[in-house]
């Protein structure tokens, strides 16, 4: 017998493919993640333009948006505002906000700089010699750089009164040119940022004495984390898993591939000084990024017995109460496989 569809039924055939496509390309869509550095879009963070402009999260699973940052002191206020997803700062102001703010949701998910950038900059033909000699002085930096935000841990351990600094709150901007202009005996801040944006003014390396934070008693400080909350980790755990794995993948890749990265950084960020850019991200590789700490257990990994030790240090630096515990600050349960992190051998 032959069966023959009825008019309706013809039509209903013809038009389930077209039906079905909305649903599977929907079935299908990648999330999309909202990140933010911790600040302007330099030379340290080109391997997060690049992996964006690679792929390299969209192979993981996701669509990410990647905007700047104001500071690390900004990034918990930011996230706990729901401002963004996922986002990169200094582990110090956050955990002073989780101290001060006990019900906080903030969870750090990949540890990406091993070593620490804070440092306090003088001109070297000034009488500051020493950090030490920087008290009775006059500090500028923008409020949220995460170098003001750890001043007082580093100052507790170089005998430096807190209440004899007079603070100048100066927008990004201008920061490196108070010292420039003799306005500021010092600056702080990331020295990735400070030592090439001083060199850009005219005032180049010789000419500075930085005093890094990891050099003057706090070479335990962890350097910046990835950070995003609980609850989103919970509701959203493999795209947060996906962020950490491009991340990751992107920064192994801008290791190897220095020049490329500042390219794609150019090429999102028009006004890139390429010279600049390239010293400051092969400072931020050779400083930050690669340690032995790194060569050993791959990007990404916090070990507890260290980071305790910056934790208490906080607490002590800013007369916090209760703090939150290693396992509290950090959980490892979104990285990728060790073949995955580790660093290309330095050719």
């Amino acid at each position: 017998m032959t069966l023959r569809l009825s008019r309706r039924a013809a039509l209903a055939a013809a038009l389930a493919p077209a039906l079905a496509a909305p649903h599977a390309a929907k079935a299908q869509a990648r999330p999309t993640v909202r990140f933010a550095f911790d600040w302007i879009l330099n030379g340290p963070y080109a391997f997060g333009i690049a992996g964006e402009r690679l792929g390299f999260f969209r192979e993981a699973g996701v669509d990410i948006t990647i905007q700047r940052g104001f500071g690390s002191a900004r990034v918990p206020l930011d996230m706990s505002a729901g401002q963004f997803d996922i986002a990169m700062a200094d582990p110090t102001p956050m955990l002073r906000f989780m101290s001060q703010n006990p019900n906080n949701d903030l969870i750090a998910v990949a540890l990406m700089w091993d070593q620490a950038p804070t440092a306090v900059t003088v001109r070297a033909d000034g009488p500051i010699r020493t950090p030490a000699d920087l008290a009775g002085k006059t500090l500028a930096a923008p409020e949220f750089d995460g170098g003001r935000q750890v001043f007082p841990a580093f100052a507790a351990v170089n005998n430096i009164p807190l209440q004899s600094i007079t603070w100048m709150s100066v927008s990004p901007e201008l920061r490196e040119t108070m010292l420039v202009q003799r306005r500021a005996d010092a600056i702080t801040g990331f020295v990735t940022s400070t030592a090439l944006s001083l060199r850009a003014l005219g005032m180049d390396l010789p000419q500075q004495r930085i005093f890094r934070y990891r050099e003057h008693g706090l070479d335990f400080f962890y350097g910046s984390f990835l950070v995003t909350t609980r609850s989103y980790a919970d509701r959203n755990p493999e795209a947060v898993r996906a962020v950490v794995a491009g991340m990751i993948r992107s920064l192994r890749w801008a290791f190897a591939n220095r020049a490329e990265a500042i390219q794609h950084l150019r090429a999102r960020e028009q006004l890139t000084d390429v010279a600049i850019e390239t010293m400051r991200q092969d400072m931020a590789m050779a400083e930050l990024v690669d340690s032995p700490n790194v060569r050993r257990l791959g990007l990404g990994v916090m070990e507890a017995p260290r980071f305790a030790r910056q934790i208490e240090a906080v607490k002590m630096a800013f007369n916090l109460g209760e703090m939150p515990t290693p396992d509290r600050f950090y959980t490892d349960r979104f990285l990728p496989p060790l073949s995955e992190r580790m660093l290309p051998a330095v050719s």
